[in-house]
């Protein structure tokens, strides 16, 4: 009996070693976002992280947030980015326009805030978003969170239909913005961002506090996954005073049929010491991650891989 114990041990051993190696020499793919922007930019570091593990995981452009929801739920990719918010939305059919409930989709862990920077021309007068009549502006490519949360904060301030409101990616826009094509522009990404730099650079900008403008009308008791942040003073060339502004939580998602054991070493080789080291050298949005940040702003389920690790850290119970 001992012997057939040892052989049958010896055999699952075998398969389970063989399935691992399948697993890892599998090719798995994450949508970052659009050129320009800081998801592309974590989206490339993570995929870099895997591949040092020795798992094959390929990092592609997107239009964004809504768009990396719809490829993870229908298995086009297996990983994305995405905010905290849209995935609460897509999971329980709120989406704009769209009331089918996400099923196929679950969050990894969090990766950094993300907050509205509404740029304006250095000479422009406006002061507060309800001061806005008849300007044009770039609010980032269809499918991307950025112009899901403009159009809902703007239309939320009363100002949608009283402005040009149109969708470029984030390189066009800054460079419509830098040649005086546009009046302005919205982002939703961490900061520094590359792109408000060189429009800060070349041509000069200030930056709304559209906290100031938003919290007044309970805009945040309606989206509680938005929170308020302050970018700093200096943080952008001649931005020299606080910017009081708001927030979502950027996070790793992924495909609820993607195995357990993969989104345990992915969520590990991020997480553990030299993951985050390697996160902080490739963008400022990640100099301050922590471990225990890694469930922070997430308010929908994780994927069973990923809770396995954060039990293994402590971060949860």
């Amino acid at each position: 009996m001992k012997k057939i114990k040892c052989i049958l041990f010896f055999f699952v051993t075998l398969f389970l070693s063989a399935y691992l190696q399948q697993a890892y020499a599998l090719t798995y793919k994450m949508a970052g976002g659009p050129s320009g922007g800081v998801f592309i930019l974590y989206s490339k570091a993570i995929a870099k992280l895997a591949k040092n593990d020795r798992l094959g995981l390929k990092s592609s452009s997107s239009k964004g947030s809504i768009d990396n929801i719809e490829k993870v739920e229908t298995g086009r990719v297996n990983f994305g980015i995405a905010y905290s918010g849209h995935l609460y939305q897509a999971i329980n059919g709120k989406l704009k326009n769209n009331s089918k409930k996400y099923e196929n989709i679950i969050a990894v862990g969090y990766l950094y805030g993300a907050p509205a920077q509404f740029g304006l021309k250095s000479d422009s007068k406006i002061t507060s978003v309800k001061q806005m009549k008849g300007l044009k502006v770039s609010v980032g490519n269809k499918g991307s969170g950025a112009a899901a949360t403009g159009e809902l904060f703007f239309k939320e301030m009363g100002v949608w239909d009283k402005n040009d409101f149109v969708h470029y990616g984030y390189k066009q826009s800054i460079r419509d913005f830098i040649k005086d094509k546009l009046d302005g522009f919205w982002l939703f990404t961490g900061f520094p961002s590359p792109s408000v730099n060189k429009a800060s650079e070349k041509k000069g900008l200030i930056l709304i506090d559209t906290y100031l403008d938003a919290e007044p009308t309970g805009f945040f008791k309606t989206y509680p996954y938005f929170s308020k942040v302050v970018i700093p003073a200096n943080t952008y060339k001649n931005v020299s005073k606080d910017t009081v502004t708001f927030e979502d939580s950027t996070i790793l998602i992924v495909n609820k049929t993607i195995p357990e054991e993969i989104v345990y070493r992915i969520t590990k080789v991020i997480f553990c010491d030299n993951g985050l080291k390697y996160l902080a050298k490739k963008h400022s949005s990640a100099k301050n991650l922590k471990k225990e940040d890694a469930i922070k702003g997430i308010v929908t389920p994780f994927h069973p891989g990923a809770i396995k690790y954060y039990k293994e850290i402590g971060v949860m119970k």
